[in-house]
């Protein structure tokens, strides 16, 4: 199966172009940070790394800079225009970072790739409109004892609304869609206010999470669509059931999801032969 090109999606690659001026050492830091730990202890020096939807390209940096030999590829065309930006602005002329246009669904791209120590996939597979398949289409890729990372968005009882929001808003102009994110930004100020907790200090702390920027990660949820989401158990049934050890989550409980999901960070390791 590839996806299907004619189907309206949310335009990934547009907010990722915008976000990638932001990116500074940083937030090239906090990336690293954040995949040393999704890597469990592994040190990535000399590996094979893929990374499968690299959006910004901010991961496979981060990755390259750990020591690893990263191929990068998004089905997205400025998602991949993005991911090479960075790439030679940080590391010019670099030979062992690839970058390539390509779907996790087309089994004949990927039958090209070979195998990889270490398949990384953060927010991106359940977008495919077949997560399911895209998840066992990665963990092919993985070699015996290799670890596969994938951040899948997280089931709530409101994901049936979230998906409607999300079909309306890929087909909303930039004026409605805008009206929408201050919508759903107030709403968040006030849950906040409500429990609390310091909205402003969330905001101006953001980057400490991935390197990431507030204000793209709210269009990137509000758009992200195709949508589908998860439990910890379901994933670890599909995950476990293709050959696949637990190494370590990072995972929430089932909720109400009011103000959206967020992603659960799994980490399995492929059996050895």
């Amino acid at each position: 199966m590839v996806e299907d090109p004619g189907e309206r999606r949310f335009g990934f690659g547009r907010n990722w172009l915008e976000f990638a001026d932001l990116v500074d050492e940083h937030r090239i830091a906090e990336a690293e940070r954040s995949l040393r730990t999704l890597c469990a202890g592994t040190n990535l020096e000399g590996l094979r790394f893929l990374d499968i939807g690299s959006g910004s390209g901010l991961s496979s940096l981060a990755a390259r800079r750990l020591g690893a030999k990263v191929v990068s590829f998004d089905y997205d065309a400025d998602s991949v225009a993005c991911t090479g930006r960075l790439r030679d602005r940080f590391r010019p002329g670099d030979e062992d970072w690839r970058v390539d246009q390509g779907s996790i669904l087309d089994r004949d791209y990927l039958a090209g790739l070979g195998a990889f120590d270490v398949v990384y996939s953060w927010g991106v597979l359940h977008h495919t409109g077949a997560m399911s398949e895209a998840i066992g289409n990665a963990a092919d890729l993985v070699v015996p004892g290799g670890l596969l990372i994938v951040a899948l968005y997280r089931k709530t009882r409101l994901c049936r609304l979230w998906t409607a929001e999300k079909r309306w808003y890929v087909q909303a102009s930039p004026a409605a869609q805008q009206r929408a994110r201050r919508l759903y930004v107030a709403a968040m100020r006030l849950a906040y206010r409500v429990a609390g907790r310091d909205f402003a200090g969330h905001v101006a702390s953001y980057a400490s999470m991935r390197g990431m920027s507030f204000w793209h990660d709210v269009h990137d949820w509000m758009g992200g669509y195709p949508y589908v989401s998860i439990t910890p158990r379901e994933a670890d049934s599909l995950v476990s059931g293709l050959g696949f050890a637990h190494v370590k989550s990072w995972t929430r409980g089932y909720s109400m999801g009011l103000l959206g999901s967020g992603c659960d960070e799994y980490t399995y390791r492929r059996a050895k032969a």
